[in-house]
C-alpha cells in the first residue's frame, strides 16, 4: 500500500473512527503518535518517517503535529466531537462553497448545514471551491456573504490549513454561481 492509502486510513481514524484501531483521541483531537504508528502498522506500512512525509506532503494540510511530535491530529473535518482549538476570526466579505449539482435543491431549501461534520467548510477563493465541487460531480459554486453573516452574529473559524468553518449558512446569505467564471 502507498502513502495515499495510508493517509486515507489515517484520516478515517483521526477524523471519524479512532476505535477502528483501538485508540482514543483526547478532547482536542490529539492521538499519541507512537500508539497510532503501532496500530496502523498492523495493516499499512508506516513508521515515523512515513508519518512525517504524509503530514508534510498532504496537499490539503489535513494533519498537525504538536511541538515535540509526540501527538498528531486532523485539523478539521471531524464527525466526532472534538475541540481542535479553532481561533474565532472575522471572515472576509465573501467566502465560497463548492458542491455537486445533485445537492443544489437541498442547499437552496435548507442553506448549508454541517450534516455529519461539526462545521460547514468554506473556501477563501473560487478556484479552491471549484476543486471541492468537482469531487461531488458537476460543480456548482455558492458565494457566501460571510461579512453579513458575521455582522448578524454568526461565528467563523479559520483552521490551520486555511479552511473557513462555520456551523451553518442560511439560504439568505447564499448566492448561487453555476460554474466558475473563466475571466
Amino acid at each position: 500500500m502507498g502513502l495515499k492509502e495510508t493517509s486515507k486510513y489515517m484520516s478515517l481514524i483521526l477524523r471519524h473512527k479512532p476505535e477502528t484501531i483501538g485508540i482514543t483521541l483526547d478532547e482536542h483531537g490529539w492521538a499519541n503518535v507512537d500508539e497510532l504508528i503501532s496500530r496502523i502498522s498492523k495493516t499499512h506500512e508506516i513508521n515515523m518517517d512515513i508519518l512525517e512525509e504524509i503530514v508534510s506532503t498532504d496537499e490539503k494540510k489535513r494533519y498537525s503535529f504538536n511541538d515535540d511530535k509526540t501527538k498528531i491530529r486532523a485539523n478539521q473535518g471531524h464527525s466526532i466531537q472534538v475541540d481542535v482549538e479553532l481561533e474565532e476570526k472575522e471572515p472576509p466579505m465573501i467566502l465560497w462553497h463548492g458542491t455537486g449539482e445533485k445537492f443544489v435543491a437541498s442547499i437552496d431549501e435548507q442553506g448549508l448545514i454541517s450534516k455529519s461534520r461539526l462545521y460547514v467548510h468554506l473556501s477563501q477563493d473560487e478556484e479552491t471551491a471549484f476543486k471541492v465541487g468537482t469531487r461531488h460531480g458537476k460543480p456548482v459554486l455558492y458565494i457566501v456573504k460571510a461579512s453579513d453573516m458575521f455582522k448578524d452574529g454568526y461565528k467563523f473559524y479559520l483552521s490551520k490549513n486555511g479552511v473557513w468553518l462555520t456551523k451553518e449558512v442560511p439560504v439568505k446569505y447564499l448566492e448561487k454561481q453555476w460554474e466558475m467564471n473563466n475571466s
